[in-house]
């Protein structure tokens, strides 16, 4: 019989595969029946710190659905995606006053769900700061306070210098700027994200922690420590494979397919959080296989609750 721990620590244990894309190719197909919202219902966690469902891992509902997701499973917060990170992914109209902009902020309001971050800024050597002014408007239009950040500009100085005017953009509507190191962007670790927030110095610039790039990469936690004060906003959560892939596209298959559940794997979660005190969390815990076998709302809440363990066993209540 499947059940979400027995995957979980097979998994973690195994690695499966190290990331390998054939863990999942072939013709499977979800066996999940449809479930109305209103017949799921959970007991209320007291979370000790504000928590977001990020929109990768409840990906294949749309983003007004998300927070419907994130107000059932209850989180405190969500996160937005208002632009695609893949070409392959559903595109959703959601820049400006559009339907589905109006469909999530209507459910916010009913909801009492906040946006945490919007996302994603990838900062290219195309880039023009100006052109996304409607996408800040459109988060604070929202209620954000972060936007997600990917550095893929190989010109470090044009990216800083397109880091900088967008910082500069976007305080105006109350927003902050974090750059996320992923190991195959051109800020892929701590260490560097922290270089650029010296060399930018704007008080709405941040770094942006996630636990599968932090240990996929060259990192070390002397490197959080050692950013310059104010740089960490809000951080991400999830949990990972024993084994690392063996090149950089499992490592990248693996970040956007194959996630673990917080706690579940062989991640350093408690210690990690101690260099993170009291930011606000959002579980990026995307698991296609997962998506399988249980519904968004199922799968929220599971991560949920194995966070709010990791939080519990880091002595937070």
């Amino acid at each position: 019989m499947f059940t979400r721990r027995s995957f979980l620590r097979n998994a973690a244990a195994a690695g499966l595969a190290a990331g390998s894309m054939g863990a999942f190719s072939g013709s499977a197909h979800a066996a999940v029946a449809p479930k109305a919202l209103k017949d799921v219902k959970f007991e209320p966690l007291k979370l000790p710190r504000p928590i977001s469902l990020a929109a990768l891992t409840v990906l294949d509902v749309s983003p007004a659905n998300q927070v419907l997701c994130a107000a059932k499973a209850g989180y405190s917060h969500v996160g937005i995606r208002l632009v695609p990170a893949t070409p392959t992914e559903t595109q959703w109209d959601m820049i400006g006053d559009t339907p589905m902009v109006r469909e999530v902020e209507a459910n916010l309001k009913a909801t009492g769900v906040k946006v945490l971050d919007v996302e994603i800024l990838r900062v290219k050597p195309d880039t023009r700061a100006i052109n996304w002014k409607p996408f800040f408007e459109t988060g604070a239009r929202l209620g954000a306070t972060d936007v997600l950040v990917a550095a893929n500009d190989p010109n470090y100085e044009r990216f800083l210098d397109n880091f900088a005017e967008l910082c500069e953009i976007a305080h105006p509507y109350g927003l902050s700027l974090s750059i996320e190191p992923m190991p195959w962007c051109d800020i892929s670790t701590v260490k560097q994200a922290g270089d650029a927030m010296k060399r930018v110095n704007r008080p709405n610039a941040g770094v942006l922690v996630d636990p599968i790039h932090f240990y996929r990469a060259d990192n070390d936690y002397a490197d959080i420590d050692a950013l310059p004060k104010g740089s960490l906003k809000y951080c991400q959560m999830c949990d990972l494979t024993a084994d690392k892939p063996k090149d950089m596209d499992g490592i990248l298959y693996q970040a956007r397919n194959f996630r673990l559940s917080p706690g579940t794997g062989a991640g350093d979660l408690t210690t990690l959080l101690k260099h993170l005190p009291g930011l606000p969390i959002s579980i990026e815990a995307c698991n296609a296989e997962l998506a399988l076998a249980m519904s968004p709302v199922e799968r929220a809440r599971m991560y949920l609750e194995d966070m709010f363990a990791v939080l519990n066993k880091a002595g937070e209540h």
